[in-house]
């Protein structure tokens, strides 16, 4: 999947509101389909200097300069083990005029999901992982956490996460 669908592009719909699914350490996120322009191997990283540890590095992505950010670091979770192998995923993003890529451990599917299964966040999730998440939708059989895009993406000027 290289891109989303333009004609899918309305977040919510008549039957449901939909989602691009991700995963990260064994949690189902959901990011709001309209605010994702696309889905990329990650290849070739640039470290950044003295960038936060959440910035993975930049990325050239079709004559764009992206910056990669490691979702793992962003959650608090631990790293991904080095020589896990297998293919690193990124969800692309638009942030004002700057392109960023999620880093995620998967990238599932389009999924639309019933606005009435839609609740606010649980009390008890950990502060950065409240901090980060608008809401929360009931699945059958899990939880989808449904990201902030904008917190998410969220740093202040001295470049760490705000």
């Amino acid at each position: 999947m290289s891109a989303i669908d333009p004609a899918i592009s309305a977040s919510a719909v008549d039957d449901g509101i939909q989602y691009v699914t991700v995963t990260v350490g064994e949690q189902l996120f959901g990011i709001p389909i309209d605010r994702v322009r696309d889905v990329f191997v990650v290849g070739g990283l640039t470290p950044v200097p003295l960038a936060p540890p959440e910035i993975r590095g930049l990325v050239n992505l079709r004559g764009r300069v992206v910056t990669a950010v490691c979702m793992r670091r962003r959650l608090g979770l631990p790293a991904r083990e080095e020589g896990a192998g297998g293919t690193v995923m990124a969800v692309g993003l638009e942030q004002g005029d700057e392109s960023f890529g999620l880093i995620v451990d998967g990238v599932g599917e389009v999924l639309r999901v019933p606005a009435e299964t839609r609740e606010p966040r649980p009390p008890h999730l950990g502060g950065r992982w409240a901090s980060l998440a608008s809401h929360i939708h009931r699945l059958d059989d899990r939880l989808l956490v449904v990201l902030d895009v904008d917190a998410v993406l969220a740093f202040d000027g001295e470049g760490g996460a705000s």
